[in-house]
């Protein structure tokens, strides 16, 4: 490794075919656009999923690439009123892109491991990033709260049993989850245990002035004209730190009421190699042959029960 290439970057450097997919559903899939931005400007083919909220049921059947894998278009019929990856996919048709954003239903791990695999055999993928906008996805377990881990840990524990060169999970949104009942000194604390073992790859501010920050606001202000009822709380934040703001910042209605400190932190990916990071979980094996999104809350609910040595969060001393 080496300050002169970001380890993210060096990471994928062989990669010809990368898949970039949010793992934590909704519009996580945005958080992955500079990246994927970035990747393509070296050549690298890109191919962009997402795990779902959209009713992916109300598809048509030739939206089905395979089981439990939808590749929605720019055509794709489905509902008007929140269809995330039907709306990434217009914005980037417009933009030059494939206009394709594959959707993986909210399945347990089994399912979505098998969808992965489809997904990999269909693109040739040899390097797969999951993206989470925001910090649950490096929770371990034994923190003072997770977040919302269901869909995160559904799409680790898939992608943890995959076959693949590259595997990575990066982050993008620092902060965010405090409104989960995340603590960020335990994000640090995380990040510094998996640092200790080489399996930390470091933190990469996207430059707002970049094309990669440019693309990243255009297609979330997209998004929010699209789905007006439904904005992304995630997204608007991490679009908002990269114009420059900061402090109690509101894009979004849904956030009315609420004290939010936007910063630039939101705009920075962290990443962590995938296996190390579902290897360090202390949970994961219970999920691993779930078949639907309930029982994997029920057994995270179940574990987090039983278990009876918290860490104890610190504040920020600074």
């Amino acid at each position: 490794m080496s300050l002169m290439v970001p380890p993210l970057f060096a990471a994928l450097a062989e990669s010809r075919s990368v898949i970039v997919a949010g793992a934590g559903g909704g519009f996580d899939v945005y958080a992955g656009l500079p990246l994927a931005a970035a990747l393509r400007a070296t050549g690298t083919r890109v191919h962009l999923a997402n795990l779902a909220f959209t009713q992916l049921e109300l598809l048509d059947l030739d939206a089905w690439a395979a089981e439990n894998l939808a590749l929605v278009t720019p055509s794709t019929v489905g509902p008007e009123d929140y269809f995330p990856e039907r709306t990434l996919a217009r914005f980037l048709a417009g933009r030059g892109w494939p206009g394709e954003v594959y959707a993986f239903p909210r399945v347990g791990v089994a399912p979505l491991r098998a969808a992965y695999r489809a997904l990999i055999d269909r693109t040739g993928a040899d390097a797969l990033v999951l993206v989470d906008g925001g910090t649950d996805i490096l929770m371990r377990g034994d923190e003072a709260g997770l977040g919302t881990p269901a869909e995160d840990m559904t799409s680790l524990g898939a992608t943890a049993g995959l076959d693949l060169p590259v595997k990575l999970v990066t982050s993008l949104g620092f902060g965010i989850d405090a409104f989960h009942g995340v603590v960020h000194t335990q994000v640090l604390e995380n990040l510094a245990a998996l640092d200790r073992a080489g399996d930390y790859l470091g933190a990469l501010s996207v430059p707002s002035g970049g094309p990669e920050a440019a693309l990243y606001r255009d297609a979330v202000a997209d998004a929010v004209a699209a789905t007006p009822l439904r904005p992304s709380i995630v997204q608007t934040q991490i679009a908002a730190a990269l114009r420059g703001d900061c402090g109690d910042v509101h894009d979004s209605t849904r956030t009315r009421g609420s004290t939010l400190f936007v910063n630039p932190l939101m705009a920075i990916y962290f990443t962590v190699r995938l296996d190390a990071l579902a290897a360090r979980n202390l949970y994961l094996d219970r999920l691993t042959e779930t078949v639907g999104m309930r029982q994997v809350q029920s057994r995270i609910d179940a574990f987090r029960d039983s278990f009876g040595a918290f860490r104890t969060p610190t504040a920020f001393p600074h």
